[in-house]
């Protein structure tokens, strides 16, 4: 299979990719505009590989997307701005990117007539919920500008799947996590302040509850639903691991070997969920289940940050 993944050059597509040509014969392409949070660094021992070829561009590029997509049997969309704290500041370039360019990609893989379009997302669409967990039906209610344009691209594919006919299966992940992040994220930049024996800045009183998923986990999932899932469905992608903010800072804070004093309370941000947590019954029906524990997916993930 022949596979263009876009946004690899990112924390999870470049995981991805690398996940593709290891363990599958893929030929796979990637598409990524290098903006702030993609680097070919991330693509180490994947960038040259021979079933490899790095295209750098923009989703929203019709001609250059209607070429790389007319190539392929499956597109994997990972290309989105992705960080709530900057949607907040502006969501301009959300909506462009994560809107528009899943418009983009969904006419080209339309007129392409692929064999699987698969929509990467995230559990934020669904909003915050306090008892239970969110299954797959449920209805979204996202609370921030950058959930909301991934809402909008999850309705608008699953619309072309209903309207088209376009094979298109729908991931939402919790909170992943792992080497190669991009480092704004929680764990990576508290990682490094600790290292630096900087304040850690903890949003409110730190008892927002994540779910963390290992992001090698997370990649499984997804090849699995690319391959085995059913069009117009949605799979969520969830490890059980609940942690509050602070129970995570404080584990970070252990295994770097810094000092709780370095924990700062600051004021926090507009719309912050409480908490996320999601029914994987679906996914696991697939066969899938998770294998980091989040002790020893932190562990490697500190390891790394603190190599480099």
């Amino acid at each position: 299979m022949r596979t263009l993944v876009t946004g690899g050059a990112g924390f999870i597509g470049s995981n991805f990719v690398r996940h593709l040509v290891e363990q599958t014969d893929d030929e796979v392409v990637i598409l990524d505009a290098l903006t702030y949070a993609g680097s070919t660094e991330n693509l180490d021992g994947a960038l040259d590989h021979e079933r490899h070829e790095f295209v750098e561009g923009d989703v929203r590029d019709e001609e250059l997307v209607a070429d790389l997509v007319a190539d392929a049997d499956a597109v994997v969309n990972f290309a989105a701005e992705s960080h709530v704290d900057r949607s907040i500041d502006g969501s301009k370039p959300f909506v462009s990117t994560n809107v528009e360019g899943t418009r983009c990609l969904l006419d080209a893989a339309r007129a392409a007539d692929v064999d699987r379009f698969l929509q990467v997302s995230t559990d934020e669409v669904y909003g915050e919920v306090t008892d239970g967990k969110f299954a797959e039906g449920d209805p979204l209610d996202p609370r921030n500008p950058y959930a909301a344009t991934k809402a909008g691209a999850d309705h608008l594919a699953l619309s072309y799947e209903r309207t088209y006919d376009l094979p298109v299966v729908v991931t939402r992940s919790s909170n992943n996590y792992g080497p190669r992040q991009h480092r704004e994220k929680l764990i990576p930049k508290f990682v490094t302040l600790a290292a630096r024996g900087e304040p850690l800045p903890v949003y409110g009183d730190g008892s927002n509850v994540r779910e963390w998923t290992y992001v090698e986990d997370n990649c499984r999932a997804i090849d699995l639903a690319l391959r085995e899932g059913e069009a117009g469905e949605v799979y969520n992608v969830g490890s059980g691991e609940e942690r509050t903010n602070l129970e995570v800072t404080r584990a970070i804070l252990d295994a770097v070997g810094a000092s709780e004093e370095l924990v700062e309370f600051v004021e926090d941000r507009p719309g912050h969920d409480q908490r996320y947590a999601l029914e994987t019954g679906k996914i696991e029906r697939l066969g899938w289940a998770p294998e980091y524990a989040f002790e020893e997916g932190l562990e490697r993930t500190v390891d790394h940050y603190l190599q480099r």
